[in-house]
């Protein structure tokens, strides 16, 4: 006995063009009938929450699927899988194509290498799948865009909900984002980490999907936006605290990446906060708002 609920899209050309375009969601549990063996032309993220079953992919051997995991079911890629047929289990899925899931494959996001993909919790992807099922509700006319954005923000909870990541993030990560500043190599940063450099990048590649150089050199760059935008600290002060000691290589390096010079930055984005600005993250259930001062003369909330 099994119970099933799915829909089925058809975005225009336009949609697709929006990076991710979602072609389907379900949401079924219980003993399910076995899937293929086949071969689909798109994308299908397969989240298991309950129960177990297997996986069957293209070279004929099977692995055993124990929930929370997750199935990337690939186009071309021959696959055949289904549910333990006594106790079943609890799947939704959705089905997706677009050209972002080039991008997505590349950074890690999507692992056509590894199909079936242990998860240490099923909850976000599950509210992730769920908007997109509301989304569906017939006649929605923002269905399209709805779904398509569901599916970035359901392949972001999937890769944060991977078994081999911490709940609090990869401390490989952590730790280089904690010494991006300092005036390190990435031998050095290996180093300290008692890893060689070609450990380090395959590490750092697994969790960020960029090389090391390419991860710090993007915390630098934030951080000088933060300077020059928030600051009025000389241009040669902002590189010094990010770590580089030759301000012209600086400014040549932010000119290349961001694709204007430092002070063409700080003319654009400047907005110098006296004292300097906050660095505790706002609550998203209670942002920060002004405060009428209409009622009993309040001012900003603080």
């Amino acid at each position: 006995m099994y119970h099933t609920w799915m829909r089925y899209f058809t975005p225009s050309p336009a949609h697709h063009r929006l990076g991710l375009a979602c072609l389907g969601v379900g949401l079924q549990h219980g003993v399910l009938p076995t899937v293929g063996p086949r071969t689909l032309d798109h994308h299908v993220a397969v989240v298991v929450s309950a129960g177990g079953g297997w996986f069957q992919g293209p070279d004929g051997r099977r692995t055993t699927v124990t929930a929370p995991a997750l199935i990337w079911l690939t186009p071309g890629v021959r696959h055949h899988y289904g549910p333990d047929p006594e106790s079943g289990w609890d799947e939704c899925f959705v089905d997706f194509t677009g050209p972002a899931t080039a991008t997505y494959t590349e950074l890690g996001y999507i692992e056509p290498s590894r199909p079936v993909v242990p998860l240490s919790d099923a909850t976000g992807a599950r509210a992730a799948v769920g908007r997109i099922a509301r989304a569906a509700r017939r006649g929605n006319p923002l269905l399209e865009v709805e779904t398509g954005a569901a599916v970035h923000e359901l392949l972001v909870a999937l890769r944060r909900a991977r078994a081999d990541i911490a709940p609090d993030g990869d401390p490989v990560l952590q730790s280089l984002a904690r010494d991006a500043f300092q005036p390190l190599s990435v031998a050095e940063h290996a180093a300290r980490h008692g890893m060689t450099p070609a450990e380090l990048r395959t590490a750092v590649r697994r969790g960020a999907g960029c090389s090391p150089k390419d991860y710090l050199l993007g915390i630098r760059l934030g951080r000088a936006k933060e300077l020059l935008a928030a600051t009025e600290l000389p241009v040669a002060a902002v590189a010094r605290r990010v770590g580089y000691d030759d301000p012209a290589y600086f400014s040549r390096l932010f000119t290349r990446r961001v694709g204007m010079a430092p002070v063409r930055f700080r003319e654009q984005q400047g907005r110098t906060v006296p004292g300097g600005w906050s660095q505790q993250i706002p609550d998203p259930d209670h942002p920060p708002i002004l405060r009428s001062s209409a009622v009993g003369g309040e001012g900003p909330a603080t």
